[in-house]
Formats: structure tokens, C-alpha cells, sequence
């Protein structure tokens, strides 16, 4: 039976919405119609009446069903806009979420001049490839313990044609030698190892790695808050993007290890989500 584009739409809608409040119901069906199709919202909605082919039908009808099975869109896309840039992302990789773009901000308000700046778990390489792109004269040193991040870090880079940033296998600081950095960024996991939203939503099909850290969470921040000194240059920056009941434990950290002029930012839900702190 043909269907013509509205629906296609309604239809998805009604079943989305099982899933996600109606209104993204409405925005991910358009989503989906629009990645089969390979046409935008503009056109969707200039095009309702258009009777659509079997074939895009039938591979339609499978994305919706892969999105009821609760994969996230970003995986079923292969994309991922952040920070202005259209990233590529695998079931190797977080997904790139807009609160991290609070942690591209803050870093970026402190580069005021050429620096050395790395990047600690990388994944899809979000965080440095915006940072290379918005802060040209520095160079970014970006690094992961998995291959297969790196791969897709790597695509990134290429299809974004950045030249300042490099890429390293590396569990947090281990391959890094002697090398120091004005700035030190980092996402790093942060969730309570048996905390029940690892086994809900997106969260189900992101890397376990990438997410869990330990008993409190604090497994990997503890590591990298330890380690920093000894790779900062002195009056270096390091950011740490962490959960929102964790500001004040970060702090901690931070004062312990000696840092100084130690600040807690909000992101866009208005929720402790990034503290920085400078080397003396």
C-alpha cells in the first residue's frame, strides 16, 4: 500500500511516542525520514502529499524499529552535531552530549595565545577537534585507551581537514612521557559503577568505559587530578567536565592536589557540570 510522506510521519509519530515525549516523537520521526531520504526539514514538509517508493519505506520502517529498541539516534544516524561540527560516532564512542559544550567554552575563554593542550579520552575527539578548529594557532594532543575511538577520532580529523591536532593510544597520561601542556581537558567517566541509569535510555548501548568509574565515580577524576601536575606547565589549566552531585567533591580534589583559583561552572540545565582549576 502507498504511503505518502505525512503518513510515513504520523505513523512513526504515533509509535516514537511510546518511547520519547510527543514532541521529540514528532522531531525524531522527521529525523529518521529525512537520513532515508537524504532531504531536509524544508522539503519534508513542501513534499507531505509525495507518495514514497517501496524500498525507502521498507528502510524506514527498520530505523524506526532499531529506535524502539531504544538505540539512540546518534548511533542509527552515524552522526553527531557538536560544538558546529558534524561528528561521526560508533557504538566505540560516547555520544557527544550539548552540556560538554560548557567544557569547550570554559577552555576556550582561557586560550589567549598559542598553547600546548591535550585532550584526555577523546572518543569521537568532540572535545578536541572543536578546540583545534576555534583555537587554530595551538596545537591539541588527543588521547585514548581504545583503538577504535581513536579510529573514529581519526575519521573526524580528516573529514574536518584539522592539521593541530594529533592523536595517541594512551590510558590517560601513560604514553606522554615528559610532555607538558598549557591546558589539560577531559570527559572522562564519572558514573557510580552500579548506578541504574547505566542500564537505561542511550546509556545502555554507550561503552561501559567511557561511562562507569568506580564505586563514587571519581575512580578516573581522582587519577587524572593526581597525575596533572606533573604534565601542566606552571600557571597550566586543567578542566574536568563531571556529574551534577559532584562539584564540591571536585573541589576537594583539587585543593588536595594543591591547585589554586578552583571554579564550578553550570551547563545548559543550570547543573554543576565542569570545574577548572590552575597549577601555581
Amino acid at each position: 500500500m502507498s504511503q505518502t510522506v505525512q503518513q510515513l510521519l504520523q505513523a512513526a509519530r504515533q509509535q516514537l511516542a511510546q518511547l520519547v515525549p510527543s514532541s521529540e516523537a514528532s522531531i525524531e520521526a522527521q529525523i529518521l525520514l529525512m537520513q532515508i531520504l537524504d532531504v531536509n526539514r524544508a522539503w519534508l514538509l513542501a513534499h507531505a502529499t509525495d507518495v514514497v517508493p517501496d524500498q525507502p519505506v521498507q528502510d524506514y520502517t527498520h530505523l524506526v524499529q532499531r529506535r524502539l529498541l531504544g538505540e539512540p539516534i546518534a548511533y542509527i544516524l552515524g552522526y553527531r552535531e557538536f560544538f558546529g561540527l558534524k561528528l561521526k560516532v560508533t557504538a566505540d564512542t560516547l555520544i557527544p552530549r550539548p552540556d560538554t559544550e560548557t567544557l569547550v567554552e570554559a577552555a576556550l575563554q582561557k586560550i589567549t595565545q598559542p598553547w600546548q593542550i591535550l585532550d584526555l579520552g577523546t572518543g569521537t575527539g568532540a572535545i578536541a577537534l572543536a578546540l583545534a578548529r576555534h583555537a587554530p594557532l595551538s596545537h591539541v594532543t588527543a588521547v585514548d585507551a581504545s583503538e577504535a575511538a581513536l579510529k573514529v577520532a581519526e575519521t573526524n580529523r580528516q573529514n574536518l581537514q584539522l592539521e593541530n591536532i594529533s592523536l595517541l593510544h594512551s590510558h590517560w597520561f601513560s604514553q606522554l612521557a615528559d610532555q607538558r601542556f598549557d591546558l589539560i581537558v577531559s570527559n572522562p567517566p564519572y558514573i557510580e559503577a552500579a548506578d541504574q541509569h547505566l542500564s537505561q535510555g542511550d546509556l545502555r548501548f554507550e561503552p561501559l568505559s567511557a561511562l562507569a568509574a568506580g564505586e563514587d565515580g571519581l575512580a578516573d577524576i581522582r587519577q587524572i587530578i593526581a597525575q596533572a601536575p606533573d604534565y601542566l606547565n606552571d600557571g597550566g589549566w586543567l578542566l574536568l567536565e563531571h556529574g551534577y552531585n559532584q562539584g564540591e567533591a571536585v573541589q576537594d580534589l583539587y585543593q588536595l592536589a594543591g591547585f589554586r583559583h578552583i571554579q564550578t561552572l553550570r551547563d545548559l540545565g543550570d547543573n554543576p557540570r565542569v570545574t577548572l582549576a590552575q597549577w601555581p
